[in-house]
């Protein structure tokens, strides 16, 4: 059994995927969490050192931090309940309480102290010269004694006050130089389409199950229908509509594959790491190798063994079709995940889409079988089209272009020739031109299914905040002038509802 990733690797690898760039304010939730303490002080030190050298602000939210991790900070934020505790420098917290009532003991951590704070647990820390009913209890007594403090009037001087003007020039400068992507389009799909294959290369696990599967699947339908008989036209459409039906709907397998890749692109889109169209083009470009792989291997065991007319120009389009129709199904099932919410609602989807695919594919109910309401379905069906390409591409041969096929004259019986009554049968048009249609219309299902994916992922993106609650009680009002530093987890005020 393969070792997977942990917690920890996972934090520490997305940390350093997200300091690629030159961003001037970073935002980090909770990094510490599943690391040690020497890994999060290392982590921080560096954070602090990019913060000194190259004048960024960083902004680090914490859980218990260790009393040398705290000190590594210039200022300090806490928040209770949605509201701002204190805002200010680190090493004016504790003489910032101790004028409020409460002083931390000799041998406590003060970042435990200050998180003690507003809670029931803060009693004792209090002192007795402070009467008690001056002393803040809650959550939005703690923040209306902070906005009348000094520390916060300074902060609101600065923040309204004149802007100095070399800073505006900087300012415009750097925003200027910094471009929306760092790397070209060109440049970004290259990047991402070798990341793609990389993935995919080391997928043995899939790799090995695919190509069983298809190799197991292409003998069991050969040795079922070895050297069928070419007359029994039923037959010989059943076992082209199983070989459609088996490379088309085998893709519905990757719609989990395609979800887990979809959460690391939301998460490297929003920093703009790529173009959405660099996704989705890799998406595709990763697909052609195992596409044309799987539908060489299975359509070479179909055809020869089950015995379709021998020629190199019916055998080729025989796998091209294959090909595109292997193509434009992995394109639907990649749409359907990148339209769903998640994994719970695409899989529901997907079966209402085989179910449509099956039913109209015009092998269960023919053409002229479908109601006049229902036939756009049998029209839009790749399916559809993917069976009656390769029908055509049989009994279009000069071989079956005759009369007189094994005794039988269909001429006289049937007004027309062997080929055109076998495809009759099943009401598809005898004409070769629908072999080239078939062919387009799946090249064109594929690109419009890719298209549709990229409007899903760049417009619609399924993306919410996690672990957020929501006060239900309105404990006081904020202040306006300190709209910035609430946080999902604040209730609104009266003047934001």
């Amino acid at each position: 059994m393969t070792r997977g990733v942990s917690g920890g690797e996972r934090k520490r690898v997305t940390t350093g995927e997200m300091e690629f760039g030159n961003k001037y304010v970073m935002m980090m939730d909770e990094i510490s969490t599943g690391l040690d303490s020497a890994a999060t002080f290392d982590i921080i030190t560096t954070q602090r050192s990019i913060a000194k050298k190259f004048r960024k602000t960083i902004v680090i939210s914490l859980l218990q931090p260790s009393p040398e991790v705290f000190d590594l900070f210039d200022d300090v934020v806490i928040l209770n309940e949605g509201r701002v505790m204190y805002h200010g420098p680190r090493a004016d917290a504790l003489s910032y309480f101790e004028n409020l009532g409460f002083k931390c003991p000799p041998r406590r951590d003060v970042a435990d102290f200050l998180l003690d704070l507003g809670t029931d647990k803060q009693s004792q820390y209090e002192v007795s010269s402070i009467p008690s009913g001056s002393i803040p209890r809650t959550a939005s007594e703690y923040a209306d004694v902070f906005t009348r403090s000094r520390i916060y009037s300074r902060m609101m001087d600065d923040l309204h006050g004149p802007i100095p003007s070399n800073l505006l020039e900087d300012n415009e400068k750097q925003f200027a130089a910094v471009p929306e992507f760092h790397l070209g389009f060109v440049e970004s799909t290259k990047d991402v389409v070798q990341r793609q294959l990389k993935l995919l290369s080391r997928d043995t696990a899939f790799l090995m199950g695919r190509a069983v599967m298809v190799i197991f699947m292409g003998l069991l339908y050969a040795s079922t229908f070895y050297q069928f008989d070419e007359t029994n036209s039923q037959l010989v459409m059943g076992i082209i509509f199983n070989a459609v039906m088996f490379v088309a709907l085998g893709q519905q397998a990757q719609i989990p594959t395609f979800i887990a890749a979809r959460e690391v692109f939301y998460k490297q889109r929003r920093s703009n790491f790529f173009r959405t169209a660099s996704f989705v083009l890799s998406n595709s470009v990763s697909q052609i190798p195992v596409a044309a792989i799987e539908s060489a291997v299975f359509g070479s065991i179909i055809y020869w063994m089950c015995g379709y007319v021998s020629t190199i120009e019916a055998y080729l389009v025989f796998e091209l079709m294959l090909f595109v129709t292997n193509l434009a199904f992995t394109a639907w099932f990649f749409f359907l995940s990148c339209a769903s919410p998640d994994l719970n609602v695409a899989n529901p989807l997907s079966m209402v889409s085989v179910l449509l695919f099956v039913l109209f594919a015009g092998f269960t109910i023919t053409k002229d079988q479908i109601p006049d309401y229902f036939i756009w379905l049998y029209w839009l069906n790749p399916m559809s089209w993917g069976v009656r390409a390769l029908a055509v591409n049989q009994y279009s041969d000069s071989k079956f272009d005759v009369c007189v096929f094994e005794g039988v004259d269909y001429c006289a019986s049937f007004n027309m020739t062997m080929g055109e009554y076998s495809l009759t049968t099943f009401e598809v048009p005898t004409e070769k031109f629908w072999l080239w249609y078939g062919i387009v219309f799946m090249a064109a299902a594929y690109v419009l299914f890719m298209f549709m994916s990229y409007m899903a992922l760049e417009f619609h993106r399924f993306e919410g905040p996690e672990n957020v609650t929501l006060d239900s009680e309105n404990k006081g009002n904020a202040t306006d002038d300190y709209g910035l530093m609430r946080t999902p987890r604040g209730s609104p005020t009266d003047d934001e509802t």
